[in-house]
């Protein structure tokens, strides 16, 4: 059994310090949800705000992180909000952070210095517990970044997000203290859709056709040259990558992930600006530009040898977020969003285990190894539910209306103790058993 409960090294000593709980993106949190036996109780604040993720600093003590859904009109701006979880209204917010004009999720992050760290745009901001900004970094490559982590000697590391054809992708290095960049960023031979992952010693990029294993050291990368997994035929009939989920010996990845939506955002620049009018196509609902199912990429963190499975097997499959795998339980949990269904798959065979179909899921889940639940949506068409299923049969443990109209691939993230934070475009909720 992993021990989910010990202080991460970089972070500030909370249970969810960083999206996905750390940053080898393992989404698991320690106890136990209570949705078998509990009655859901939810209070729901709509924000109209584009609302990307919770994370924990102090016990208790809880920061929500957005941008503006801001496709046209005024530009767009990134903030933080310290809020109160019984209301959800905000107890501090930041100012208004300048985020290159682009429009896209960032990621916020409570640093082992105490202080918090937002990247949105081609900007960092480093704040504090008040929501006073402290910090500011525009960062060398002008396009909007997905991620930012923590690395064990407390610097930062950020990249920015490039589809098929725009050119390599960036990642940098920060130093928390000056926000000052760390030797040069590395411009990596391809672009790069997914989140970046990491473990005490390397980074790891989804790319456009390749996975990469970047090698931290003092004031330099080091890109392994000798694994880099090729999961994808370059104009292929598969798409892009979302983030790796580093557990066990492999990296769990799931592909076709760039659909209408994100590149008709990512087919502007700046960033989701669309000037008088913004494009119908910006829902994931749409079609998936290319003709495969839904895959499931495993990969051997050693050899490099690349397992796949199509546990849903209808064509023009399409997700916004990355799989979990969960070893407790020798499970890890997919899904498909354009067709609908959510599957457990076997760690060790790649065989399906279990599948609701009617699930149709959209976000970054969070999962409770010791007692067997995993919290993730569905969107049910008038509005987006909240689920609780068991991880080792799919059962359906619980359903929560959220009070959300629209899902997005956003995060979902543990409260105090038997509840559940979901962020999403236009609304926040939480979701506690009693």
């Amino acid at each position: 059994m992993l021990d989910r409960s010990a202080p991460l090294p970089g972070y500030w000593p909370s249970k969810w310090p960083v999206e996905c709980g750390g940053n080898r993106r393992q989404k698991a949190v320690a106890g136990e949800l209570g949705a078998r036996e509990g009655e859901p109780v939810v209070t729901t604040r709509q924000n109209g705000r584009w609302n990307v993720m919770f994370v924990e600093r102090e016990p208790g003590e809880f920061f929500l992180a957005g941008t503006m859904a801001a496709f046209t009109g005024p530009p767009p701006y990134g903030w933080v909000e310290r809020v109160d979880l019984e209301t959800l209204e905000p107890e501090a917010a930041s100012p208004e952070l300048p985020c290159g004009d682009h429009v896209w999720c960032g990621a916020v992050l409570a640093h082992e210095s105490g202080a918090l760290f937002n990247v949105n745009g081609s900007f960092v901001h480093r704040l504090d517990r008040d929501c006073n900004v402290t910090g500011e970094l525009r960062l060398p490559a002008d396009e909007a970044h997905n991620g930012l982590l923590a690395l064990p000697d407390g610097t930062l590391v950020t990249k920015d997000l490039r589809l098929e054809g725009q050119g390599g992708t960036t990642v940098t290095r920060i130093d928390a203290d000056s926000l000052e960049i760390i030797g040069e960023p590395l411009v990596l031979p391809e672009g790069s859709m997914g989140r970046i992952a990491a473990d005490d010693t390397h980074v790891y990029v989804p790319g456009i056709e390749h996975l990469f294993r970047v090698a931290f050291t003092e004031g330099r990368w080091e890109v392994d040259e000798t694994w880099q997994p090729h999961y994808r035929e370059l104009g292929g009939p598969t798409g892009l990558a979302w983030d790796s989920n580093l557990s066990g010996d492999h990296a769990w990845l799931m592909d076709c992930g760039d659909v209408e939506g994100v590149r008709a955002i990512f087919g502007q620049h700046p960033n989701g600006r669309f000037g008088d009018l913004a494009p119908k196509q910006l829902s994931w609902q749409h079609p998936a530009p290319w003709t495969a199912a839904q895959r499931v990429l495993r990969v051997d963190r050693t050899t490099g040898e690349l397992g796949t499975v199509e546990p849903f097997g209808a064509g023009g499959g399409g997700i916004i977020a990355p799989p979990v795998h969960v070893p407790e339980h020798g499970v890890t949990v997919c899904w498909d969003s354009i067709n609908g269904g959510l599957a457990g798959v076997d760690d060790d065979t790649l065989e399906v285990r279990w599948v609701r179909p009617e699930v149709k899921a959209t976000m970054q889940p969070v999962v409770w190894p010791d007692s067997g639940e995993l919290a993730i949506n569905d969107f049910v068409g008038e509005g987006d539910d909240l689920v609780v299923v068991d991880v080792a049969t799919g059962d359906l443990l619980s359903r929560v209306a959220t009070g959300s109209r629209l899902a997005n691939g956003m995060f979902l993230s543990p409260g105090t103790g038997n509840d559940v934070l979901y962020a999403s475009t236009l609304a926040v909720a939480r979701v506690s058993f009693a």
